[in-house]
């Protein structure tokens, strides 16, 4: 029978390590003499307490489970390199982009959204695609998804968004009435529920999607001049989806497919390959824009912005383990190097908090110590001493308070962000009125072809039949607002649905 790397993969290792001269040891590195009986007070009685190998083994498997992520809780990992293949210096100060040809060590993570660890690969679902870049001047993350857009623009909303995409609170089951009640009431999701309901909501595994950094940037080159910037990393592979049918399948039969099929494809040698490029606003275009560029529901029109390309990652090592370099991968937009900061984007800004604070709680105080999150290429001096889980030299007897007169690391004038000027009424401004539906008719009439848009329609039918009859109502009207031939193909399938049903 034809087997696959990832299916031998304990076989590979039994070949490079045909024989094994280590000892067994407990994790306080003690010899063990008896691995398959537990100690007890005769062959039939009670185990004893004094059975510290047991309890070593028990109390270390009774924690091994961290708590899964809140979003984007199944994913795969890889590592590989990322080379500048054209120079934006013009642009950005950032040390990553310093010259054509420069090399910098990154992983990435691919993920659904809104499934558990052990949901299905192929679910109908975004793709989380988040990039870390190890450079010299310490870890650049880009968070984002398969999609240029997302679903909201108020960071405010984002909570109740997931838990609509989650489990219902009395039945535990995944729930269409709270997807299209929320989706309905608010139209700003159009634009990505249209991206979510076709074809590339089922992306054939990992390697033939884009990714990209959604949110909008702000780039400031050496002489302190800002840019805005957005980051596409397009596939070399070429897009490739599922269809409906077939995602289903695989759900069923091999729920696992996309991690499976990049571990394979990095094993044996095929390293996919993505291409970054951006788009650059200079703030006087962002003043004159009649939409907003700060807007997370948007895309920016790539006839007035043209992608320019910047360089290439290659993904070429696939994890040693799962749980230590995959599992603990932590990302956070917050993380961002000098020559790299945030726009006004609100959904950014929300996140810039919220990432960080998961790590600090799924992971501990210390979660830039593991390995993985480690800014290996600098060396660390700050002012931050001790928590849980400690494991370097704690930065020794260096001055842990500042400032100080005793040789403490010194913060440095060069490396202070771009100033901006921002004035206005501070306020809960009202979002929703925006125009949330001529991007999303333009995606419907000049991306899509004829096939993609009655595949969009049976697709969202599909989803949509199992709500009640008042939400189909109210989502048939916002997308019939984005172009009303889709509003009609909804209704039209949406009655056939329902006369099927009643035969």
């Amino acid at each position: 029978m034809s087997r696959d790397v990832a299916t031998d993969q304990l076989q590979k290792f039994k070949e490079q390590n045909p024989v094994c001269n280590a000892k067994l040891n407990t994790s306080m590195g003690c010899p063990v003499g008896d691995k398959l009986n537990s100690m007890t007070l005769g062959p039939r009685g009670p185990l004893l307490l004094q059975d510290v190998q047991f309890m070593d083994e028990m109390q270390h498997f009774d924690r091994e489970r961290i708590p899964e992520r809140v979003v984007h809780a199944k994913g795969a990992g890889a590592f590989g390199t990322f080379e500048v293949t054209h120079d934006i210096s013009k642009y950005c100060k950032a040390s990553i982009f310093s010259e054509v040809g420069k090399k910098t060590p990154m992983c990435i993570r691919f993920s659904t959204v809104g499934g558990e660890n052990g949901s299905a690969d192929t679910a109908r679902d975004p793709r989380g695609f988040a990039v870390k870049f190890y450079t010299e001047e310490g870890n650049w993350d880009v968070v984002g998804n398969n999609t240029p857009i997302f679903f909201i623009r108020d960071p405010i909303l984002f909570p109740s968004f997931i838990h609509t995409t989650k489990r219902n609170p009395a039945t535990h089951l995944k729930d269409p009435n709270m997807f299209w009640d929320f989706v309905s009431l608010r139209p700003e999701t159009t634009h990505q529920v249209m991206f979510l309901f076709g074809d590339r909501g089922t992306p054939d595994g990992y390697r033939f999607m884009n990714g990209f950094g959604s949110h909008t940037f702000k780039l400031v080159n050496r002489d302190g001049k800002p840019v805005y910037c957005k980051f596409h990393f397009k596939t070399d592979q070429g897009i490739k989806n599922l269809t409906a049918d077939k995602a289903r399948e695989l759900a069923g039969s091999d729920p696992d497919y996309a991690i499976r099929d990049l571990y394979n494809s990095i094993a044996t040698g095929n390293f996919p390959s993505w291409t970054m490029k951006i788009q650059v606003m200079t703030y006087d275009e962002a003043e004159k824009q009649t939409f907003n560029p700060f807007d997370l529901t948007k895309v920016w029109p790539q006839s007035e912005f043209p992608l320019m390309p910047v360089g290439k990652f290659i993904l070429n090592k696939n994890p040693a383990n799962y749980f230590a370099e995959v599992e603990q991968m932590a990302f956070s937009p917050a993380s961002l190097v000098p020559g790299v900061e945030p726009s006004p984007d609100k959904m950014l800004q929300g996140r810039l908090f919220s990432y960080t604070d998961t790590h600090l709680h799924r992971l501990g105080t210390n979660y830039l110590q593991i390995p993985v999150n480690c800014p290996y290429r600098t060396k660390l001096a700050n002012y931050q001493r001790d928590g849980l889980m400690t494991v370097t030299d704690n930065q020794g007897s260096a001055p842990n308070y500042y400032p100080n007169s005793f040789s403490g690391p010194q913060d440095c004038k060069s490396f202070k962000e771009c100033r901006d000027k921002f004035t206005g009424d501070v306020d809960r401004y009202n979002s929703a009125d925006d125009d949330n539906f001529s991007q999303p008719g333009v995606f419907y009439n000049k991306v899509l072809n004829v096939d993609e848009r009655a595949r969009l329609a049976d697709n969202l039918a599909r989803h949509m039949c199992a709500a009640q009859e008042f939400l189909q109502q109210r989502a048939v009207a916002n997308f019939g607002k984005a172009d009303p031939a889709l509003g009609d193909a909804l209704k039209e399938r949406l009655s056939k649905l329902k006369t099927s049903s009643r035969l």
